[in-house]
């Protein structure tokens, strides 16, 4: 049988499957179902950092009105005996996890700033966390943002998590840098162990009857997976950070691809909540026969085989892709130009 491990940020993984962030990896007993479904890691839902700025700020309103007319208050405020924190609910999952689960739980912090994240940082490591992925997401909508100001958030907070946590932190990148391959050199710079690819942001939409400005949820679709192929593919071989893809990844052969173009591990999140942590056996058992089938003997023997820096045609990666598919688009059946 083909040899399906894989390494991904120095953790040994039996496979590249890797759920990422969903309600699915923050629940034990689903945890455990995707674990028996063959998954070789799993990324927990994330520590948002607004959630954090919006308890302290109720809970300095608690302290404050609780001293309100007592002067004698005013330099003793207690918290109740009982009082648990998102990030104390957070660490506790972890520990659940950790004492369930044979697998790597890799933790996620989602956020903008270095500040508050270095001290969730650090008690998620002493919490047990295998790893860490960074999930910085920001959207540059003011108008004195610049590309270079953007790029510098980045930096700042891995520069801020990998100088005090000593395990691997990876980072969930956007798809909408101008110059990726220079982005992941520099972040690699900082210390910086792997790298996602990519978040994908959710878009807001318009109620046309009510004129309100709604969440809308999106899943995946294996569309998606081929930006993240093509990345992947151009990245590979020029960093030494361990490569993830993530984001329309359904099947066994969008995960294949990836794996050719040179990523370590696939993250799936769209269809493990369509079809269920079953979908994972389904996958790795395809996987494996078109492995047997094409006669490779590992992961390893095909890993960036099909990068640009291996592709037999490496400019099919970039502009000449984009000419030679519109030079060949043929209209539908029926339809006349």
């Amino acid at each position: 049988m083909a040899d399906l491990t894989t390494e991904y940020l120095g953790l040994s993984l039996k496979n590249p499957i890797v759920p990422s962030s969903s309600p699915l990896t923050g629940d034990c007993d689903s945890a455990l179902r995707l674990q028996e479904a063959g998954a070789a890691a799993i990324v927990m839902p994330s520590l948002f950092e607004e959630k954090l700025q919006q308890e302290h700020a109720m809970l300095d309103r608690f302290l404050d009105e609780q001293a309100l007319g007592h002067a004698e208050a005013t330099s003793f405020r207690p918290l109740p005996d009982n009082y648990r924190s998102i990030r104390d609910y957070y660490l506790e999952q972890l520990h659940r996890l950790k004492a369930k689960l044979d697998i790597p739980v890799i933790a996620s912090l989602n956020g903008v700033s270095p500040g508050g994240w270095l001290e969730c940082a650090l008690a998620l490591e002493a919490g047990g966390a295998d790893a860490l992925e960074l999930n910085v997401y920001y959207l540059a909508g003011d108008a004195g943002d610049t590309s270079a100001s953007v790029e510098q958030r980045y930096l700042d907070v891995a520069a801020a998590l990998t100088a005090q946590v000593t395990i691997p932190v990876t980072v969930k990148l956007s798809s909408q840098f101008s110059a990726p391959l220079d982005m992941v050199r520099r972040l690699e710079q900082t210390g910086i162990r792997g790298i996602c690819l990519f978040n994908r942001f959710y878009q807001p939409d318009i109620n046309l009857e009510t004129l309100d400005i709604v969440p809308r949820l999106e899943l995946s679709s294996p569309v998606e997976s081929l930006l993240r192929v093509r990345w992947v593919a151009m990245i590979h071989g020029h960093t030494r950070c361990s490569l993830a893809v993530t984001g329309g990844f359904h099947r066994a052969e969008d995960a294949l691809k990836a794996l050719l173009a040179g990523a370590d591990v696939v993250h799936v999140c769209s269809v493990l909540l369509q079809q269920g942590p079953q979908v994972i056996a389904t996958i790795l058992e395809e996987i494996t026969h078109w492995l047997e089938e094409k006669e490779y003997a590992s992961l390893q023997q095909l890993r960036g085989s099909m990068s640009s820096r291996h592709a037999p045609r490496p400019a099919d990666y970039a502009r000449a892709n984009y000419i030679d598919v519109l030079d060949n688009y043929s209209p539908p059946a029926g339809v006349r130009f």
